[in-house]
């Protein structure tokens, strides 16, 4: 049996390109952006800056990240992903040499918060994942897009060791110059991944004869209650990443922890979401994929909870960082997924993008919140108590989400006569 699928749906020289292209172009996107946070206290000593305005930079990119995903996918999906992916290539290491210039919040808000939240929008998930859903097959997709995923997470457990050592060797400035070396190299993998789609010539890929038109697209999504379901989830999937990511160490430390259990707790967060990417993406092909979104969901509510009952020690924080990692972002190759079964291939930058920006939007309040009710509280407590509730949430609406083809509705959403 396994022999005649494999015969069915190789794993072909292409496909393990594209695969390969795009994990690393996210290793490099994904693991300068993780990089960030160690930015925070060089940059705040020699410029001044307080916490807050930093965080706010931060938070900022993450929203501009999500605003500029629909139309960042629909760019792609219009001219294509090569001349995309070097656009933001190109505008992320502009964005990185103009923070290592900056000298105060405003120049650091227009560097670090505007040009790299837009050139991330250009270089990760959205573009190089409906490149590689073009050339593989419907039981291939789910097991690449976890794959492709779980090169955010090397970047975060390799690139952040990487630009803590340049922090240390050439100072915050320096390393930003040698980042922004690094994130180029996401121009030559860029030809790692197929091409535009073509309307004719022997090696375009072919859109096939019921794709979807953009309005088409857009208004079944905009009906399709599932949808919505989906944006709904994803929103405290953002959440719950950037209140985690940004804040932990804080924490930590907060609690008496030495600050390198907050470094070695972000490290192993990627390190774990490297397996749990994968194995999410590999269940999601042959699982149901709402399912496995809500006991992902049900499951981080669950670390949370025994996490804050118990005991704080290295242990437990590192065990929590280990278990959350695994949790991480297995939620995109399902999420990705779920919409490509709801409404096919042809539009997938922009609909993903839209999901996407439901989910940056919660990435936004739950870096900014947090530090807001820190400052209010002195505690992180009532955070932690709304991630819980967030997590049940998320857990229900994913239980009611359905990810069935939406196509047959095409004829009554779209003007057009049913064959």
């Amino acid at each position: 049996m396994e022999f005649r699928l494999a015969q069915r749906h190789p794993w072909h020289g292409d496909l393990l390109l594209a695969i390969s292209a795009a994990a690393l172009i996210v290793t490099l996107s994904m693991g300068v952006r993780q990089s960030f946070g160690l930015l925070m206290q060089p940059i705040g000593r020699e410029l001044g800056i307080a916490r807050e305005s930093f965080g706010f930079a931060i938070a900022v990119q993450n929203l501009l990240f999500g605003l500029a995903q629909p139309f960042i996918g629909g760019l792609s999906d219009r001219f294509g992903t090569r001349p995309t992916l070097i656009f933001g290539a190109t505008i992320y290491a502009i964005g990185l040499a103009a923070a290592a210039l900056a000298t105060d919040s405003h120049s650091l808000m227009a560097s670090l918060g505007l040009l790299v939240g837009l050139a991330l929008s250009g270089t990760t998930f959205v573009v190089v994942l409906s490149a590689v859903g073009r050339i593989a097959s419907p039981e291939q997709r789910s097991v690449a897009f976890g794959i492709v995923t779980a090169g955010g997470s090397l970047g975060q457990f390799a690139v952040v060791p990487l630009s803590q050592a340049l922090i240390s060797t050439l100072q915050w400035r320096g390393a930003l110059w040698a980042l922004c070396a690094l994130i180029l190299v996401i121009v030559l993998a860029a030809f790692g991944l197929p091409g535009r789609q073509r309307k004719d010539g022997q090696n375009a890929l072919r859109p096939p004869e019921d794709a979807l038109t953009l309005g088409c697209a857009l208004r079944m999504a905009s009906r399709h209650r599932h949808y919505w379901l989906l944006n709904g989830g994803f929103f405290v999937c953002g959440f719950h990443v950037a209140f985690v990511g940004t804040h932990l160490p804080a924490f930590l430390v907060d609690q008496g922890l030495d600050a390198h259990i907050g470094a070695w707790s972000l490290a192993l967060i990627g390190l774990f979401n490297i397996f749990g990417s994968y194995l999410f993406g590999l269940w999601g092909g042959r699982h149901s994929r709402p399912w496995l979104l809500s006991f992902l969901y049900a499951s981080r509510g669950i670390a949370m909870v025994i996490f804050l009952a118990m005991p704080l020690s290295p242990l437990t924080a590192l065990a929590f960082a280990a278990t959350f990692g695994f949790l991480w972002l297995g939620t995109v190759p399902l999420t990705s997924g779920a919409v490509a079964s709801m409404f096919g291939m042809s539009q997938l930058s922009t609909l993903y993008g839209i999901v996407f920006l439901s989910h940056q939007v919660g990435a936004f309040l739950g870096a900014w919140w947090a530090g807001r009710l820190f400052d209010q509280t002195g505690s992180y407590q009532v955070i932690w108590v709304i991630s819980i509730g967030l997590a049940v949430l998320a857990s229900m609406l994913s239980a009611m989400t359905r990810d069935q083809s939406a196509l047959a509705s095409r004829p009554r959403l779209c003007g057009e006569t049913p064959p």
